[in-house]
């Protein structure tokens, strides 16, 4: 039977951090953490919430310099509900005896549920039950229905619901340092019977920001505003046995938001039409059960109940409401700070599997890159390029939000960073443009915001190309890979690798597909796209060239991760665990103890074996002899064992991408990197880090690595190619496919059999490729299929 739910049972203060993040709801626009509402923000709980956007920015005095940062914002707490006998202390787990306590989150219907019993004076004891959600159907809305019931005696209980204005971000320690103040002009006030408001704006982007409350109850509800919070109390007369319930409704407006003037008064009329809880949580699971329907995925066994977390999570994170906002995929989630909320390259790990579910989603993600297209080639014209250089951590109006410096908490350093050189951002966003639209079939995007996207990074990677006589080919210098660690050589004076083989291949890969698309255009949108860019002939010639000779560095009949790293001195691994046991952020360790990684043949994750990840073996092999190289299946399973060994797994985006290549590349092994990719947030791999916020990245690519990495699903020229490969430990799953405007295409593979269900519809059959044969589904109809028996091991020929 399938587990819908995640639980934690009893009260662990250290643990608290963890299950907020993992217990955020959410709705593809606003999201609040996990936290108890009767505990405010402090070393143990941290209430946050977060609208998809919403950012501010701020600077800070940071080892004698002004350093300015831009962070999605901590808005005024909704959660706040506090409760106490008459004229005693407040309760709270960290301050009050704790009896009992569970959490339970409902994945099913998007609803979590708390149960604390409390022990007071007098041999009395509180239960206090309380169900939460933010609403998926109205993406303004959310609930907290409170339930008190005392034993042993009966008991005045005092209660005070707030909507609070006076808080910071704080949510990551090593940020403490900086100023998290984004909140000004809090104003809090009365709006009716029951219903109370709270106002406030950030303090440099100018978003005004609106909460209103109604809080509904058998008792009289007064009004007592503070500074900076919205304040309503009650008294319940709570009898053993007989419990009492408070219900509080709350709506979030900010000036962002559509089709709205004024946020408050927005919010104010919002929360007083919301209907009653239970009609309220009613449209909410029926929302729920409709994205389930849409993106199934069914796993049996503990992978699967992993797997159904982070789909939930994903889902709240990027629903279809986020399709009407202008937002990009934050790293974190909206489920805490870290990263400050900002865009980097995760997005290839997340718009894959959207793209089969909700092409909606993708669609409004690629346009808030398009949107920050004048920005990016703003940025390339600042260094002395053409064409467009996205930043690698975006925010809210495509500048460069890369801090310049970051602090090493093992060492207490603010050291320079120079992560902003991670130029390959562009390809990701080039390669999901593609994907998008093959797998959508949506030719209108292509040939337009797609093709002028894609036109400008191209252009972008062409010029970065400079030719070297010596060997004959282009070169792209001075940047940084997917592994973080390496940002220089050693000794070097200035940042930046020279040929990094995941950039080059990448870069050859956008200009390959560009003047694909380019060819294939209506002839007057080539001519009018042609004219806008003033792009002529003989630049294509060059990108063609450019296509063909950019530099592949190899050492040891291995892919070098980029020129001279062959030289790099072989580091003692067994030693460095055997002195600290986790060692996956080994750049910090370093550091600490005066070194540094460059100097080693050391990578944070996968960086050369990302090829691997993005591309087929097919096509792979087919760009590498488009770059004069032929890549055997040999060369790739000794750089697969190479950089495996020499791999500290930082990220967790590391387990997921070496247990995709591994279910090609040596089977054996793969389950294990599987696991950690699945277990990398529920067990907090990373010491700490899920507290401040879900890895959204590693999670959609656990689904993917599913949908796509064993199924070894590809979506080209109209065709669905499927080449799976049958790990022991999942031998049997199914999903649903949202395909070319097929609604609800069925997969599923047991025991070597495959099974393919299209629905009944007007469209076209769906074609489909396995690497024996081509079979032809009509809607309507099943297609049954064996599947040839693969090898137990080597890399796959196919696809």
């Amino acid at each position: 039977m399938a587990t819908w739910t995640w639980q934690y049972d009893g009260y662990e203060p250290t643990g608290e951090r963890l299950r907020e993040s993992l217990c955020t709801l959410g709705n593809g626009r606003f999201a609040t953490r996990g936290a108890l509402p009767e505990c405010d923000a402090d070393a143990v709980h941290y209430p946050g919430t977060y609208a998809a956007g919403c950012y501010n920015r701020l600077t800070s005095v940071v080892a004698g310099r002004q350093v300015e940062n831009e962070d999605m914002v901590n808005l005024p707490n909704w959660l706040g509900l506090r409760f106490r006998p008459a004229g005693g202390a407040w309760l709270a787990p960290d301050t009050a005896p704790v009896l009992e306590h569970r959490q339970v989150l409902h994945l099913d219907s998007g609803v979590l549920e708390r149960a604390t019993r409390y022990g007071l004076h007098g041999q009395r004891t509180l239960w206090v039950r309380q169900e939460r959600l933010v609403h998926m159907a109205d993406p303004y809305l959310a609930a907290l229905r409170t339930t008190f019931t005392v034993d042993g005696a009966a008991v005045e209980l005092e209660v005070e619901a707030a909507l609070d204005g006076g808080v910071t971000n704080a949510g990551v320690p090593r940020y403490s340092g900086l100023e998290g103040r984004h909140l000004t002009h809090v104003h809090a006030g009365t709006a009716g019977q029951d219903v109370v408001w709270l106002r406030s704006r950030t303090r440099t982007s100018d978003v005004r920001i609106a909460l209103a409350a109604r809080l509904t109850s058998d008792a009289p509800v007064t009004d007592a505003h503070e500074a900076t919070r919205a304040v309503q109390r009650l008294r319940l007369q709570l009898t053993p046995g007989r419990g009492r319930t408070v219900d509080k409704t709350v709506a979030l407006h900010t000036s962002r938001d559509p089709a709205i003037s004024d946020p408050l008064q927005t919010a104010v009329d919002r929360v007083s039409a919301a209907p009653a809880y239970e009609e309220l949580l009613a449209s909410h699971r029926t929302a729920w059960d409709q994205l389930w329907r849409r993106a199934q995925i069914d796993v049996p066994g503990e992978p699967g109940a992993i797997l159904r977390l982070h789909h939930f999570h994903v889902l709240q994170t990027l629903s279809p409401h986020t399709a009407d906002l202008d937002v990009g995929v934050p790293a974190r989630g909206l489920h805490g700070e870290a990263y400050r909320g900002h865009v980097f390259w995760d997005e290839v790990f997340v718009l894959p599997y959207l793209n089969l579910h909700f092409p909606e989603v993708s669609r409004a993600l690629l346009r808030y890159r398009h949107r920050r297209l004048d920005r990016a080639r703003a940025a390339a014209r600042a260094i002395g390029r053409r064409g467009a250089l996205y930043p690698w951590q975006s925010g809210s109006d495509g500048r460069e939000e890369t801090q310049r410096l970051h602090l090493n908490p093992r060492s207490g350093r603010w050291l320079p960073d120079h992560t902003h050189l991670q130029h390959h951002v562009g390809s990701t966003i080039a390669y999901n443009v593609w994907q998008y639209c093959e797998a959508s079939g949506d030719t209108e995007f292509l040939h337009t915001k797609g093709a002028e996207m894609l036109l400008h990074i191209a252009r972008f990677w062409a010029d970065s190309a400079t030719w070297d006589d010596h060997l004959g080919r282009h070169r792209i210098r001075g940047v940084v890979g997917p592994d973080e660690y390496h940002d220089a050589c050693p000794g070097a004076d200035t940042p930046g690798l020279d040929d990094n083989a995941y950039t080059n291949v990448t870069a050859a890969w956008v200009l390959t597909r560009t003047l694909e698309v380019l060819r294939d255009l209506p002839a007057p949108r080539r001519r009018e796209l042609f004219e806008r860019a003033a792009l002529d002939a003989g630049e294509l010639e060059h990108w063609e060239d450019v296509s063909h000779t950019l530099h592949v560095p190899f050492h040891e009949d291995v892919i070098s991760q980029f020129d001279g790293y062959g030289d790099l001195a072989e580091l003692d691994w067994d030693g460095y665990r055997e002195r600290y046991g986790d060692i996956r952020r080994l750049d910090r360790i370093l550091e600490a103890e005066g070194d540094t990684v460059n100097r080693y043949k050391a990578s944070k994750q996968a960086d050369a074996l990302m090829l691997g990840h993005l591309f087929s073996p097919a096509e792979l092999r087919s760009l590498f002899q488009r770059l004069g190289h032929d890549l055997s299946e040999e060369t790739w399973q000794r750089t697969v064992d190479y950089y495996l060994a020499r791999t500290s797994h930082g990220s967790t985006l590391s387990g997921l991408v070496h247990g995709w290549i591994l279910a090609r590349a040596r089977r054996s092994e793969a389950w294990d990197f599987c696991l950690e990719a699945l277990k990398g947030d529920v067990a907090d791999l990373q010491g700490g880090t899920t507290g401040e916020g879900i890895h959204l990245g590693a999670m959609a690519g656990t689904l993917d690595l599913v949908q796509r990495g064993l199924t070894g699903l590809e979506t080209r020229r109209g065709v669905l190619w499927l080449d799976p490969v049958p790990l022991p430990e999942l031998s049997s799953y199914g999903l649903s496919l949202h395909y070319q405007g097929h609604w609800g295409v069925r997969l599923r593979l047991e025991s070597g059999r495959m099974e393919i269900s299209v629905p009944p519809s007007d469209l076209r059959p769906i074609d489909v490729r396995l690497p024996d044969r081509t079979v032809s589904v009509a809607p309507g109809r099943t297609s049954r299929l064996l599947l040839p028996d693969r090898p137990s091991a080597g890399p796959a020929t196919g696809g």
